[in-house]
C-alpha cells in the first residue's frame, strides 16, 4: 500500500488525530486524488495513520497509509499535489509506492523538552541518567480497565538526559512504539515520582525517526 513521510509541527500540533484523519481526507479530494474507499453500509476513505499522536505532541516522522481509486500518480508529484493543499503545520516530505508491514515498526526515538522557571536542578542530569539504569522502574498507565502499574524500564533501548541552557533540559530517548507501547509523557511520569524535587515546571515531546526492532529506519 502506498504510504506518505509527514510532519505535524507549530500550530497544527494542536490538532487532534480525527481532525487530521479528515483534513487528510479532504486534501486529497482538492488535490484531485480520489481515494478509494472501504466496502460496507458505510463506507470510508481509505486513509490510516500508523501511531496516531497526542495533542500537544510534535513530529517529523508520521506514516500515513492510503489507496487511490482508480489512478496511478508517480510519488513525486503526489507530494507536491498534497502540500499544496495541506495547511501550515502539516507537510508531506516524501511518498513511497509501497510501505513495510507496520507489524515490523518497533522503536522511535524522540525529545521530551523539560523547562524549569528556577533554573535546571543541579546534577540533574546524574540523577536522571541514574534513574533509568535502574532494574524496575514502575509508573501508572492508563488502561481499559482503569489505571495499572507498568514497569518502563523494559521499552527504553537507550536514554540520555542533555542540558541546552541554564533553564532546559532535553531527555533524549530511544523507546518501543508497538507490542508494548511506551509513552514518552510516562518518562516525565517516572521523574515526578522518583526525582520529584527535578520534576520539570513544563514539559513539551516531539518523535524525530521510526524503527523496525534491528533499529534499522522503518518506511
Amino acid at each position: 500500500m502506498p504510504r506518505l513521510l509527514f510532519e505535524k509541527t507549530g500550530n497544527a500540533v494542536w490538532i487532534s488525530h480525527l481532525d487530521l484523519m479528515r483534513l487528510f481526507q479532504r486534501a486529497f479530494q482538492r488535490a484531485k486524488l480520489p481515494l478509494k474507499h472501504t466496502q460496507g453500509f458505510n463506507p470510508r476513505p481509505s486513509v490510516s495513520i500508523a501511531l496516531p499522536l497526542s495533542v500537544g505532541v510534535d513530529s517529523v516522522c508520521e506514516l500515513l497509509d492510503f489507496s487511490l481509486d482508480g489512478v496511478s500518480v508517480p510519488c513525486e508529484e503526489l507530494t507536491e499535489r498534497l502540500n499544496k493543499t495541506l495547511v501550515s503545520g502539516i507537510r508531506v516530505r516524501n511518498t513511497y509506492e509501497d510501505g513495510r508491514k507496520l507489524r515490523d515498526l518497533a522503536l522511535l526515538d524522540c525529545v521530551v523538552t523539560m523547562e524549569y522557571d528556577r533554573g535546571v536542578p543541579a546534577d540533574a542530569e546524574d540523577a536522571i541518567r541514574a534513574l533509568f539504569r535502574r532494574q524496575a522502574v514502575t509508573v501508572a498507565k492508563k488502561a481499559k480497565n482503569g489505571m495499572q502499574e507498568q514497569d518502563i524500564i523494559p521499552m527504553i533501548r537507550k536514554l540520555d538526559a542533555v542540558r541546552l541552557n541554564e533553564k532546559i533540559l532535553e531527555l533524549r530517548a530511544r523507546i518501543c512504539c508497538q507490542n508494548p507501547t511506551l509513552n514518552p509523557a510516562q518518562l516525565v511520569a517516572a521523574i515526578d515520582l522518583y526525582l520529584p524535587e527535578i520534576a520539570p515546571d513544563f514539559t513539551k515531546c516531539s518523535r524525530l525517526e521510526l524503527y523496525d526492532a534491528q533499529e534499522e529506519i522503518f518506511r
